[in-house]
């Protein structure tokens, strides 16, 4: 696979009694790469991966590689507490038909690196898929240097790409200078999107693409064209939703957005609970504003 273009961290879709609503999501992930996704990552932060137990996540990842039917990777992201159950989850995703995963570091233990590089490296081993470090030091405490980057790269064939998630644009030409063409590297947070293109780096993991995908096409194919004016024009009129996905309650402020639009709906799993009050009118005004606002000429999703 390529690690290329807008790849959606997809949520995932619950039903009344928030059992995963499998219908929906082959229906969202198909409609993502309609839309020019070029592939969807499942499991992720976004997905609320930690809350779904291994059946569920199985079928997940099982149900987006039907839905996508080879028109597009779909990503897996594994992420435990344990390494040996991160180990088994990216069997599992690789038994079902994964393309590639996204590893992140161990939850809630914030170790040094030589654990962290053990349990990244177990991972890695374990399948022969293609693999992304997910590197997100503001939500998960562990920061993987790019010198850290070019060391796990050299002792495994299987990592060919790095989410970076800093937040930290000078990250992205740290990575390019140190490693070269070595690993792809994909932006991780929405509102550094058109200044992670223009340091180098070839894809998105995007957030607000669940519900703006054509939106968030656009941007991306203008800001890697080079087409920098036209592509501010668009970022400026969508920063305020791309901004929602660096808030720590991006998770209902993305699904409630997607209800809005009538691109999903705002269910999520507690102790997640749904944004009510002061924050649901915020979030929703901004929407409107954004939608007032939208650029003529624009693709709408």
């Amino acid at each position: 696979m390529e690690w290329k273009g807008v790849i959606p961290a997809v949520t995932t879709p619950f039903n009344l009694d928030l059992s995963v609503d499998l219908p929906a999501l082959k229906r969202h992930c198909r409609w993502l790469v309609d839309r020019g996704c070029t592939g969807v990552i499942v499991l992720g932060s976004l997905g609320e991966g930690g809350t779904l137990d291994r059946p569920e996540k199985r079928e997940v990842i099982r149900t987006a590689v039907q839905a996508l039917e080879g028109l597009g990777p779909v990503v897996a992201a594994v992420a435990s507490l344990r390494t040996s159950e991160a180990v088994d989850l990216a069997r599992e995703a690789s038994d079902v038909g994964a393309s590639g995963l996204m590893v992140f570091p161990p939850y809630v233990y914030r170790g040094d690196w030589r654990e962290t590089r053990e349990h990244f490296g177990a991972v890695l081993r374990a399948t022969d898929l293609p693999s992304m470090i997910y590197n997100n030091p503001v939500a998960y405490g562990t920061d993987v240097r790019p010198e850290q980057l070019l060391e796990l790269a050299t002792e495994h064939a299987t990592l060919v790409a790095v989410k970076e998630s800093s937040t930290d644009v000078r990250r992205i030409t740290a990575v390019r200078a140190l490693l070269g063409g070595r690993l792809a590297i994909c932006v991780g947070v929405d509102d550094a999107i058109l200044e992670g293109v223009d340091a180098g780096a070839t894809g998105w993991v995007a957030g607000l693409a669940n519900a703006f995908p054509k939106e968030s096409v656009e941007l991306f194919h203008l800001a890697a064209a080079g087409r920098r004016a036209e592509a501010f024009e668009v970022y400026r009129w969508f920063l305020p939703l791309l901004r929602m996905d660096t808030s720590p309650k991006f998770v209902q402020l993305i699904k409630l957005i997607q209800a809005e639009t009538g691109t999903g709906t705002a269910r999520v799993r507690p102790p997640r609970l749904e944004l009510e009050g002061d924050e649901r009118a915020q979030a929703v005004e901004t929407l409107q504003l954004a939608m007032h606002a939208r650029p003529s000429g624009l693709p709408r999703s």
